[in-house]
This record gives C-alpha cells, structure tokens and sequence, in this order.
C-alpha cells in the first residue's frame, strides 16, 4: 500500500509542516516553495492533498490561498486544520537582543508580532520571507545582527538560539488551515462550507438580497469577506464561510437561488469542522 502523501508549505519547519503533520501524522510530506505549488503538487499527482494556511485570527485572511481559490482552481477544500502560532525570536548562536539590527519573517508574522517589535526592536528593519523556516534558514548567509520570527521547531532544526518566547500580540493567536484534494467531503452534520460570489453589476440592495437567501433559511454565516476581483477598480468578489454542507436541503436550496442572482458562483467545498469548534 502506498503511503499518503501531503503537500505544504516549506522548508523544514514551517507551521504549514506543523498543520500537515497534525491532519496526517503518518503522510509523506511534499515540501513546496508557495501555495500555489501546494496546488500545483496535488493537481500533477506529486500528492494525494495539500495543506494550505487561509486566515488567522490576528491577521485575517491569508490572500495567496484566497487567491488561488478565487481564481477557480478545480481543487476543493476537504477538512480544516485549526493550529495555534506560538512565535519565537531566533538568531545564530551567541547573538544578544541588543544586536538585532533586522528581523525576517514571513508578512503574516511580522505583523502577528507588529506590537513586539514596535516595543522591543523600534528602529530594526523588517523583511519579508517566503515562510517563517525559510527566515530562520536563511539566517546562516545573513550579515551579524539579523534575526528571524518562526518557530521553536524551526529554531531547532536549523541550529538557532531563542532570544524570546511567545512574542506574537495575542495569546489568542490561532491560522486556520485547509486540506486541498479533489473532492470534498460527505457531510457529517457538522460541516462548514467555503464559496465566493461575484455580482454582474453594481446596483443598490444586491448584496443585501444576496445573503438574505441564507438569512431567511436561518443559515448561520461564519465569515463574510469581500476583496478586489482585480479585474476593475470598484468591482469585488464577496466570500462567505456558513454552517453546514452543500448537500443539505436549505443549503442546496440557497445556493440555487444565489446562483440566480449572481454572475459567478464558486462552492470551494464543504467539510467537517475542525474538533472543538
């Protein structure tokens, strides 16, 4: 039998490789170098499915994911992963805090941290990296007073000491992940499901008469975001998380009369919400 194999986010030591190994302990992961080729890994058969981090409680959505789902990417979301970010302040060995001079991060947790560093390092330059690992192990090639924001696990694995603990904002700091496949899930009566929405034109009420088919259904919407489509300046695509399975009556029901009403209707896929919630 073949062993499963996942892709997320790398190098070595990435909260992505932390969320993949809590959804599938025993999978083989596939380290890949975006989100984008998370998906790309899936769709050429280089593995069965693909963790992929879409928001966080501090810093809200994570746009490249929004991104790829948005564009219509045949993937659909399967299950979710709920993992808590503790940050760490990392240099190479025998570096003092009153050193750093520069903290690399990826942007989602350089601004995580944004209070932090405003109090403890006011004048160090920011700069962003691909994923928090690939700020800790791009600190060897880095000038002395260069330090990173990943995790104690990233710390370890590329020989960095810890200069500070829990230097996120909020304790409350948590990124929900999503697993990409193929087909999404049955239902199992406690379901979330992901879509997006896109308007022919701009008139007053639409969007109102748009969600009230969810409203008068007592469908219990758990996000609602809008975005630019990029296409032109004043046009967005609306994104909706909502309680329950695509497959459900009311739901298969609201769905239908949205679509009646709208130019694009994307159902990124329904999926058990994550234990706990």
């Amino acid at each position: 039998m073949m062993a499963q194999r996942v892709a997320c986010l790398g190098p070595e030591g990435t909260y992505g490789e932390e969320a993949a190994r809590t959804y599938a302990p025993a999978a083989l992961l596939v380290l890949c170098d975006s989100h984008d080729d998370v998906a790309a890994a899936v769709l050429d058969g280089r593995a069965g499915e693909g963790v992929v981090a879409i928001e966080n409680s501090l810093e809200g959505s994570v746009n490249d994911t929004l991104d790829l789902l948005v564009r219509g990417t045949p993937l659909r979301i399967k299950d979710e992963v709920l993992l808590p970010i503790r940050h760490c302040l990392l240099a190479p060995r025998v570096t003092a805090n009153t050193e750093v001079k520069v903290v690399l991060s990826h942007p989602q947790a350089l601004g995580q941290c944004r209070a932090y560093l405003a109090q403890h390092f006011p004048t160090a330059q920011r700069r962003q990296a691909a994923s928090t690992a690939a700020a800790a192990r791009s600190l060897a090639a880095e000038p002395p007073g260069t330090a990173a924001i990943a995790s104690a696990y990233a710390g370890e694995r590329y020989g960095l000491q810890v200069l500070d603990r829990d230097i996120q904002d909020n304790t409350n700091n948590v990124t929900r992940f999503v697993v990409l496949t193929h087909a999404d899930s049955r239902p199992t009566g406690n379901d979330r499901t992901s879509l997006c929405f896109i308007f022919s034109d701009d008139q007053p009420g639409l969007l109102h008469s748009a969600l009230g088919e969810f409203a008068s259904r007592s469908i219990n919407l758990l996000k609602v975001e809008s975005r630019p489509t990029k296409e032109s300046l004043g046009r967005y695509v609306f994104l909706l998380d909502l309680a329950g399975h695509r497959q459900d009556p009311l739901i298969s029901d609201a769905l239908a009369a949205l679509e009646r009403q709208v130019a694009v209707l994307r159902v990124f896929g329904s999926y058990p919400r994550y234990k706990g919630q």
